[in-house]
């Protein structure tokens, strides 16, 4: 039984930290490193629910950032952007379908992976995965895979963009585009700037929109519950936002306010995220699971890196 004074002191910690996470001194990289030392020396709180509060913080900074949004830029972008949206994510389910099955993974298990990758992570998994009736384990082992390279994407996906000089622009809908969460999306073009930032949330959340056919169509593949697919609220509350900004430009200083909030506090997410992840999960989860993860995100990510730089 865990002694009483520890448990406290291992909460007092972990929320201290937290808060430090909300203020301009700590990077979203950091955060990340920061929860996960907290979870490989096993100083995160049992009694803290980390996947709880992460769904729910992210919801609401995706909202946040929705204030920030240009209407018009918003419409443009994604217009632009529409048929490398639609082809990447066709082409990253058609290669997992390949891959999965040369690997030789479970078919459930390699269609999770490869939705989170060609939507958005975690949350394309958690709406896919009642509709396929897919196992508990099935689903732990996709969440891994994506958020271990969701992390390593934070301090990959920047380092390349100044390396190749990339701009605000291209950067932002490359991010959007080969990162899986919308968190690490947000977390990697925060750090490049912040039209990069505004471009890659306007990309990423209109990809995201595509759970809710791929969903459908999983669920008559795989001969699931079509009526358990669901349709992330926080996109619709995200393009209300964006509604409010244009139509009610008054509030401009508060929805400032609000957007500067928000990209704190999608830090404070990514805290919550590498509180989750631990070395020994890593293992458990064996190479394959993480073998297609990578192998999917290198295509994608090379692909539409390629694409950008060249026609884009």
């Amino acid at each position: 039984m865990p002694n009483p004074s520890t448990t406290t002191v291992k909460l007092w910690l972990f929320v201290a930290i937290g808060l430090v996470c909300l203020t301009p001194l700590i990077s979203s990289p950091v955060a990340l490193l920061m929860g996960f030392t907290l979870a490989s020396i096993g100083l995160v709180p049992e009694s803290i629910d980390l996947s709880k509060w992460t769904k729910k913080l992210l919801a609401y900074s995706i909202v946040g950032l929705g204030f920030g949004i240009n209407l018009p830029e918003a419409i443009a972008a994604s217009s632009h952007n529409l048929g490398l949206i639609i082809g990447s994510i066709f082409f990253t389910l058609t290669l997992g379908f390949v891959l999965t099955r040369l690997v030789g993974l479970e078919i459930k298990t390699g269609h999770l992976i490869s939705c989170g990758t060609a939507i958005c992570g975690g949350s394309a998994i958690a709406a896919v995965a009642p509709a396929i009736n897919a196992r508990n384990d099935q689903i732990a082992v996709s969440l891994a895979c994506v958020f271990i390279l969701n992390s390593i994407a934070l301090f990959v996906f920047p380092t390349i963009g100044h390396a190749l000089q990339l701009s605000q622009y291209d950067f932002g809908v490359w991010s959007a585009i080969a990162i899986h969460d919308t968190s690490s999306v947000v977390g990697a073009a925060a750090s490049y700037g912040d039209e990069a930032l505004k471009t890659a949330t306007t990309i990423k959340l209109a990809r995201a929109l595509w759970i809710v056919p791929v969903a459908l169509i999983s669920a008559i593949a795989f001969g699931g519950d079509k009526r358990k697919i669901t349709i992330p609220l926080f996109i619709v509350f995200y393009c209300i936002a964006i509604l409010i900004a244009y139509f009610v430009p008054q509030g401009q200083p508060i929805y400032s306010l609000l957007f500067t909030v928000s990209k704190q506090m999608l830090v404070l997410c990514l805290f919550l995220i590498g509180a989750a992840i631990t070395v020994k999960k890593i293992r458990a989860n064996g190479p394959k699971p993480l073998l297609l993860g990578v192998l999917l995100w290198l295509a994608i990510g090379g692909a539409s890196l390629t694409y950008i730089v060249n026609f884009s």
